[in-house]
């Protein structure tokens, strides 16, 4: 046993000098091809045409400094330094791999990932809290976003549209901590989501049919429930000839519509003067003609402010919100209206709301990592001081299988919608037993 211990420890140490060889080399090389670089010439060249000139250096560097390495670390070292001279260092391993939904980084050194909904830690680490910074500097300074310790927190996005979380000491104390949302170059299709489980055909054709009627809709959902990839899934049902403008913190949303105008929040300059929010463009919105607004994520107080579009003719607008139930989305939009500063009583707001939103869709991730559509509920009218809301379509959860993943079904609730009116005086015809109670999917 003191044998087989002893092996292991040594082994152990042979892989960490390796890999701290391995590294030495890759700094080496980079700094030397920064040395090289002939800024005035290369600077006409584009894209490819430019990584392959510059991957002629690195190789000729590789051979010179150290000739007997074997194919395939010469080719990954000549890979990794051409991704710390133009991508993101480290993160691009990760960024290239198919199935990660989420990179979360909790300093140089600890570095996870979540894989078929489950996290897990990665192999990939950086060198030190410079190295991490280095990175960080350079994602969110393509987006004109900046982080430093006078603004230690940033949203930004990648250039595939991922979403960037960012936080740095003194707020984050163990180094830098990066949260990414992965979205893919390619979006999610309704193929890929009604493939996955995620809904049903009765519940697409019912939403298509909505959406094409203008009818407003919140989608409703925890952190990591799917909501953006099920808005810009919805959003291709939108007629092409349509103005859309889209409103959002840090861009994300991937419509296929050809006349879509997007708006993103600013944040405050070094001075603490400059920051545009939400609020503000959705008020300057209304003067540019949109026929639709769509707001990535509601969350402040431009949720009162939608609220009034949707009700004065920009109708088939839609909306994001953090909430756990239909339920609880009515209660968090009167939340994040109060916070705003604005004093209207309950029952005003209430109304307001009734009045506004016809749809929402609670989307939700379950154990194991489904992402289900478990509710498509109606907003009806108000009585009292209640809003009255009625379920469409509900999916059950029956269990949890032998790989701790939750299964369940689909069901139509056998209510009519209120709301057929609407879709069959826009010209949309539904199968007469689409509403009938059953099992479905």
């Amino acid at each position: 046993m003191t044998t087989m211990n002893q092996n292991g420890a040594r082994m152990s140490r042979e892989k960490d000098s390796s890999h701290n060889e391995f590294e030495d080399l890759k700094r080496l090389i980079h700094g030397k091809l920064v040395d090289k670089l002939d800024l005035s010439r290369l600077g006409d060249l584009q894209g490819d045409t430019l990584r392959r000139e510059i991957r002629l250096v690195v190789e000729h560097l590789c051979d010179t400094e150290n000739p007997l390495l074997n194919r395939s670390e010469r080719e990954r070292l000549i890979e990794e330094v051409l991704d710390e001279t133009f991508g993101f260092g480290p993160l691009e391993m990760l960024l290239k791999e198919e199935g990660i939904a989420d990179i979360m980084i909790n300093g140089p050194k600890h570095v996870f990932i979540e894989k078929d909904g489950r996290i897990q830690r990665s192999s990939v680490t950086f060198r030190d809290n410079a190295h991490l910074m280095q990175i960080l500097d350079r994602i969110v300074s393509k987006v004109g976003r900046r982080i430093d310790e006078t603004s230690p927190m940033c949203d930004a996005r990648l250039p595939d549209g991922s979403r960037v979380n960012a936080i740095i000491p003194p707020l984050a104390l163990d180094g830098p901590s990066l949260t990414i949302r992965r979205f893919g170059s390619n979006p999610l299709t309704l193929e890929d989501l009604l493939n996955f489980g995620a809904f049903t055909p009765e519940m697409v054709m019912f939403l298509e049919g909505a959406i094409k009627a203008r009818l407003n809709m919140i989608i409703s959902g925890g952190t990591g429930s799917g909501k953006t990839t099920l808005l810009n899934t919805l959003s291709s049902f939108i007629p092409g000839d349509q103005r859309v403008l889209t409103i959002e913190d840090a861009a994300e949303l991937q419509l296929q519509q050809e006349h879509v105008l997007r708006l993103e929040t600013r944040p405050a300059n070094i001075e603490g003067k400059g920051r545009v929010n939400a609020t503000d463009l959705v008020k300057n919105a209304l003067r540019m003609r949109p026929d639709r607004i769509i707001i990535g994520e509601c969350r402040g107080g431009e949720a009162l402010d939608m609220l009034q579009a949707m009700n004065t003719g920009h109708e088939g607008s839609l909306t994001t919100i953090h909430a756990n139930t239909p339920r609880d989305a009515v209660s968090r939009l009167e939340t994040m209206i109060a916070m705003g500063g604005v004093e209207l009583p309950l029952k005003a707001l209430r109304h307001q709301f009734a009045s506004a939103v016809d749809i929402i869709i609670q989307v939700n991730r379950l154990q194991g990592g489904p992402r289900k559509t478990t509710h498509i509920t109606e907003v009806l009218n108000m009585e009292q001081e209640t809003v009255i809301m009625q379920d469409i379509f509900l999916f059950a959860q029956d269990g949890i299988d032998e790989d701790g993943r939750a299964f369940g079904h689909f069901e139509s609730t056998g209510v009519r919608p209120a709301c057929m009116e609407r879709l069959e005086a826009s010209g949309v015809r539904l199968p007469s037993n689409l509403f009938s109670a059953r099992v479905i999917g």
